[in-house]
């Protein structure tokens, strides 16, 4: 067997920052900050539920059909539709899940975070796509469902709408946070 020289292998491609911005600024319409890193604006198409990585991991299995979902340095980071930021206060009392310390946020207006590498790219340690944007894909994120209704129209069919991704994300993170205070038991061989 041939061993190849350390030198022949390449080193992983990262995608320039002018391709990054463009294919978020030009192909989805997304507004984009500074840079490099480049920055997704939240609050405007958007705004995201960040989690810690266990426990986003458990809601990925829990549901088939989300919005986009991006990891970054050990986070999870879910879309949801913009003004859902506003809500989470809100929305974990209304779930008796208030004054809970769950390792729970949304970014909403004027914050951001970091663009994860376009689909294809995945620079070591760079923020990457677990579940894509679509172009378009704005239109079905996880929202609060209007006074009567269940899902919202254009919504994918099986997908949470804000309540139930907010109520399983509280959920997990708090069995999250259980396992990691809870002692392992003592293996003995």
């Amino acid at each position: 067997m041939a061993v190849t020289p350390a030198s022949a292998v390449p080193s992983p491609r990262v995608p320039p920052e002018r391709d990054t911005r463009s294919w978020y600024e030009r192909v989805l319409g997304w507004p984009v900050a500074g840079g490099p890193p480049v920055r997704l604006v939240t609050g405007v198409r958007f705004d995201v539920l960040e989690l810690p990585y266990e426990a986003g991991a458990a809601l990925l299995r829990r549901f088939a059909v989300t919005g986009p979902v991006a990891a970054a340095e050990r986070r999870m980071r879910f879309l949801v539709a913009p003004g859902s930021a506003e809500e989470l206060d809100g929305l974990l009392d209304w779930l008796e899940w208030g004054g809970v310390g769950l390792d729970l946020a949304a970014l909403g207006a004027g914050g951001g975070i970091t663009a994860p590498a376009a689909p294809g790219e995945s620079p070591r340690g760079a923020a990457v796509w677990l579940r894509p944007p679509e172009l378009g894909c704005e239109a079905s994120l996880p929202a609060l469902p209007g006074p009567g209704q269940g899902a919202r129209p254009g919504q994918r069919a099986g997908g949470p709408d804000l309540v139930r991704l907010v109520a399983a994300a509280a959920t997990e993170c708090h069995r999250t946070r259980l396992r990691r205070r809870t002692p392992q038991p003592l293996a003995f061989s």
